[in-house]
């Protein structure tokens, strides 16, 4: 006798749904629903705050810690030829850094309750409903909680001096991320560049969800193997 398949009810609150798909859910998420938009994920009025972000909110609050983090470095005795060197490789360890989450974290396979639900608020709400203009960049709360773990680690590998500077560097690389992010989803580019970087990521979406991890730059796709095969004619 086989199991009956769990079917989500989208008139109910999603999160602690998802987890009861089992083995289904991987093929369950990367079926797209394409509205605008905004499903409800909790009960609670509070966590629901917690998990919807307008885009702005990341320039808005992560711009000022940057340049506040680079200014310390500064203030240690470092010239402007060094802080844009340091704030170059901060940005540049960033495009690394969105890569493996993307890849390693992100698009983790789960088949568990706890882990079909922990991936579903991770990443997987963004690929079954990519248009949700409110659950696309990083919430503050999730993205202070992985700064301050950031912060600390670099303070293990990085001198006093030159761990500002760099954490801000990769301070601005996160929000050109998450703004890039955005504008691929909802923008309507009118240049080749971004015309590319929108192809490029809705092709991860649509097509080929385990291949083009990186959203700012496809370097790290090339270097490790991920980068999409061209659609045969």
């Amino acid at each position: 006798m086989t199991a009956q398949r769990f079917t989500i009810d989208f008139n109910k609150p999603l999160v602690f749904q998802v987890g009861h798909l089992g083995e289904t859910y991987q093929e369950w998420v990367h079926q797209p629903i394409l509205t605008k938009g905004s499903p409800r994920f909790f009960q609670s009025d509070i966590l629901e705050f917690l998990t919807r972000t307008v885009w702005w909110a990341v320039p808005s609050i992560w711009l000022p810690v940057a340049f506040w983090c680079i200014s310390m470095s500064i203030s240690m005795g470092h010239t402007l030829p060094q802080i844009a060197l340091l704030v170059g490789l901060g940005m540049f360890i960033w495009t690394f850094l969105e890569y493996c989450f993307h890849r390693f974290l992100f698009h983790i396979e789960t088949k568990s309750y706890w882990g079909n639900t922990m991936h579903y608020l991770l990443h997987g709400c963004h690929h079954k409903h990519p248009m949700d203009g409110l659950r696309l960049v990083i919430p503050p709360a999730e993205a202070a909680v992985l700064a301050i773990m950031f912060w600390y680690l670099y303070k293990l590998l990085f001198t006093p001096s030159t761990r500002p500077a760099l954490f801000g560097g990769g301070l601005i690389g996160y929000v050109m991320y998450d703004c890039i992010h955005y504008y691929v989803h909802h923008g309507q580019p009118t240049n080749q560049v971004p015309k590319n970087l929108k192809k490029y990521h809705l092709n991860h979406h649509f097509r080929i969800p385990n291949k083009g991890f990186g959203i700012t730059w496809a370097l790290w796709d090339r270097v490790f193997g991920t980068f999409p095969p061209k659609k045969s004619s």
